[in-house]
């Protein structure tokens, strides 16, 4: 494992860091991808949620059409890693830049193409067939993404700033996750349920491939960052160098990350299909709901993120983490009374837990490699606690679910996953400013508030 060496290498390049107008170009730029690749995301797990299971499994009872549905938006998850394999080492050996233009481009084609399947009354067992397919490439893409948006401003950022300056791409989920609910919700507010089913829930598919194109716009006068030019010759293959030295960091990373995948996806995505098929709430009540609990979250990453900076990036994660284990069981409990006020409370204390983790992972992990390996390391961690929480979550709520009675099975699921996240979490070093000065003689003034 190289914790104290690699953050030694982030904070002696030889290249100054660049200015703040710079950063604030940099950070806009990564926000508005990471916005988009997330939009194209969320939009599909909410229509998952609440129509392409009798759209394209109308054969399967409403229980099975429903984790069918799941399952196709499972797959998205098991593309990541694989995607954070092939653009990590683009971005380890070519640099991180092209890896925001390809990745972006394949997800927003990916995401454009869903919205054109014909159902499973026009093309029979094609249909979801194209459908698994085009979720598996809209994966491949997210998984490139992240690593290379983060990277960008990790790379460029002052050392004493870089949680600040890194939460902005993780403010990205956040945007995209509106903007996908937001255009669902006012499609679903308009239309009637005959016109959402029939063609109102593809107009947000479809509109993917315009924010892919602003998306690529902005980011064609982006740098290179100055630790990739300045690494020296890369290395050949970067995934077999990271699971030699690094297989127990990557390991540890996925399951620290786990916990945060599971619970914003039994948010975001579980609670839609429990409470408007089990609770009868209408699916307008349950986006703006949820939709709620993001957005206040969304604001409040960069105040975390700088805590982070202050304090630490292991301390927040231990402390969300712990928030997640003793929230689940009164969130389920607040879900289940079926009152919006309630559920929205419930949301926000789930939402606000996960961000107190996740609004410093973007610093983290980056900090835990050294350049050479950067990009797929921190890529492939952080995508394999995807594949551990966020994959497997919508569906095995959706069957512990299944019941009579309030779904505590999913609370003790999720319960059990903050745990070991938690125990994941204990056993990874800190990285933060003030770990590097301990480590490093004479970093004081590198550490300096600014």
């Amino acid at each position: 494992m190289i914790t104290v060496g690699s953050w030694r290498d982030m904070r002696t390049s030889t290249t100054p860091a660049p200015g703040p107008p710079s950063m604030l170009r940099l950070a806009a730029a990564s926000l508005a991808g990471t916005a988009i690749e997330f939009y194209d995301f969320f939009v599909y797990g909410t229509a998952a949620a609440l129509v392409l299971g009798p759209l394209f499994f109308p054969t399967f009872s409403a229980l099975a059409g429903t984790l069918a549905a799941f399952g196709t938006f499972g797959a998205g998850f098991l593309a990541r890693p694989l995607g954070s394999v092939v653009f990590g080492h683009i971005g380890d050996r070519y640099g991180r830049r092209p890896v925001m233009f390809a990745s972006l481009t394949l997800t927003g084609l990916a995401t454009v193409a869903v919205g054109c399947v014909p159902s499973y009354a026009t093309l029979g067992i094609a249909a979801p067939v194209l459908l698994l397919v085009l979720r598996f490439l809209q994966g491949l893409g997210l998984g490139g993404e992240w690593g290379g948006a983060v990277l960008l401003t990790a790379e460029h950022a002052p050392a004493h700033r870089r949680g600040l300056w890194t939460s902005f791409p993780q403010i990205g989920p956040s945007v995209g996750f509106l903007l996908a609910n937001g255009a669902l919700l006012a499609l679903s507010a308009a239309l009637s349920d005959a016109q959402f089913r029939a063609w109102g829930w593809r107009v947000p598919f479809w509109g993917a491939g315009l924010l892919a194109l602003a998306g690529l716009l902005l980011r064609t006068s982006l740098a290179e960052t100055p630790h990739f030019r300045a690494m020296g010759e890369p290395v050949r293959l970067p995934l077999l160098e990271v699971v030699r030295g690094h297989g127990r960091l990557v390991l540890l990373t996925a399951g620290a990350l786990a916990v945060g995948y599971a619970v914003f996806y039994a948010v975001s995505t579980w609670s839609l299909a429990y409470a408007t098929e089990r609770l009868g709430v209408d699916r307008t009540v349950m986006l703006a709901c949820v939709m709620a609990a993001v957005a206040i979250m969304g604001p409040l990453t960069p105040v975390v993120a700088l805590l982070g900076d202050r304090y630490g990036r292991r301390p927040l994660c231990l402390v969300g983490c712990a928030a997640t284990v003793v929230w689940m069981f009164p969130m389920v409990a607040l879900l289940e009374t079926a009152e919006p006020l309630l559920m929205f409370a419930g949301f926000l204390g789930a939402m606000l837990a996960f961000i107190t983790m996740f609004a410093v992972i973007a610093a983290y992990l980056p900090e835990l490699y050294e350049p050479k390996v950067r990009c797929t390391g921190a890529a492939v961690g952080y995508n394999l606690g995807g594949v551990i929480g966020g994959a497997l979550t919508p569906i095995v709520a959706t069957a512990l679910s299944r019941g009579d009675g309030p779904p505590w099975g999913v609370a003790a699921y999720l319960t059990g996953l903050g745990l070991l996240s938690l125990g994941c979490f204990a056993l990874l070093p800190e990285t933060g400013p003030q770990a590097a000065v301990r480590a490093v003689p004479g970093a004081e003034s590198e550490t300096a508030p600014a």
